[in-house]
């Protein structure tokens, strides 16, 4: 089994995707010329022609609109917009129009086979514009699928998944990882299940809950809560939209703790829902209160990034402060 990082196990999953269905499309800023400004979509035009993997203009409005046409007539669009900063011009297309089109038209039209690709979050000093998580904007629009995966394995059978899905899925890639995360990735088409969180760790004493690049922050905080002899369960939420509440509402029931942890500002971030449906279902058994270790309520700084992020050290202390209240 090879071993790839994260680009490559995209990369992948696409190529897998164009060579099996000629109606999957490859497009948006840049990516058919030089594989789009992280290299995610390298030799895919040169394979696939410049009809099914092409540029756009920088327009992301425009992006969105023309995948949301391409997949009402039944082509199977791939779109990417080059930073999930960049993806607010396009908001009303996705929540106006892509999440509602199924239901406006009584099940006689879809986009379903639209699937948009976005790179998220910090860890590059990429400053305001190039480091927001927006996932919570979208998770309160019924209609839409938001897939993050934590490392290249999942990548791949998350993107196949999204792809062939049913419905429109919004697949964020957090790009601090994307040749940081390497591992070994099955070469044959697989799929991962959408919907299903996944239990990375188990332990007895406190839960974890996150998702994308955090998972890589919550091992290390892991690692220092056992020195202190406290055992950890740790989930990987994957799929944002629909969330799998019941695997961490069995996890907090067996722990009687939660901690959630994500990169997007602390107020109105999806920490928020997962504390308030696990106290609705969990409250007899809560030991101490959820606690949430997130980004400040700041635009996301340029010089002060690290005190920004939500650090393994942020999330060690609120695993001990969990424990020992």
């Amino acid at each position: 089994m090879p071993n790839m990082n994260m680009l490559q196990a995209i990369n992948q999953a696409l190529d897998i995707a164009m060579a099996e269905d000629d109606k999957v499309l490859c497009f948006g800023e840049d990516v058919g010329s030089f594989g789009g400004v992280f290299r995610a979509t390298s030799h895919l035009q040169e394979k696939y022609g410049h009809a099914r993997c092409f540029n756009t203009p920088i327009v992301e409005q425009g992006i969105v609109g023309f995948a949301n046409g391409l997949a009402s007539q039944g082509s199977v669009p791939v779109a990417e917009i080059q930073f999930a900063d960049y993806i607010f011009p396009a908001f009303d297309q996705l929540v106006n129009e892509t999440a509602k089109f199924r239901y406006r038209s009584g099940d006689l039209f879809n986009v379903g086979g639209l699937t948009l690709r976005a790179p998220y979050g910090g860890g590059i000093a990429g400053g305001h514009y190039h480091s927001q998580s927006p996932e919570a904007y979208f998770a309160h629009t019924p209609g839409l699928k938001i897939v993050i995966p934590r490392n290249p394995y999942e990548a791949k059978g998350l993107l196949l998944a999204s792809i062939r899905d049913p419905d429109p899925v919004l697949f964020f890639e957090p790009k601090r990882l994307y040749r940081a995360s390497t591992g070994e990735v099955p070469e044959e088409d697989y799929q991962l299940p959408l919907g299903e969180a996944a239990v990375t760790r188990e332990g007895s004493d406190v839960t974890l809950v996150g998702w994308g690049a955090q998972m890589e922050v919550i091992e290390r905080a892991v690692e220092l809560a056992e020195k202190d002899g406290i055992s950890c369960e740790v989930i990987d939420l994957r799929t944002i939209l629909p969330w799998d509440e019941d695997t961490i509402v069995d996890s907090v029931l067996k722990t009687g703790r939660l901690v959630v942890t994500h990169e997007a500002p602390r107020t109105g971030g999806f920490a928020g829902e997962i504390a308030a449906t696990v106290q609705e279902r969990c409250f007899l058994y809560l030991e101490s209160p959820v606690m949430r270790v997130t980004g400040l309520d700041t635009p996301f700084p340029q010089t002060l990034e690290k005190e920004y992020l939500p650090d393994h050290l942020k999330i060690h202390e609120a695993i001990r402060a969990s424990v020992n209240f």
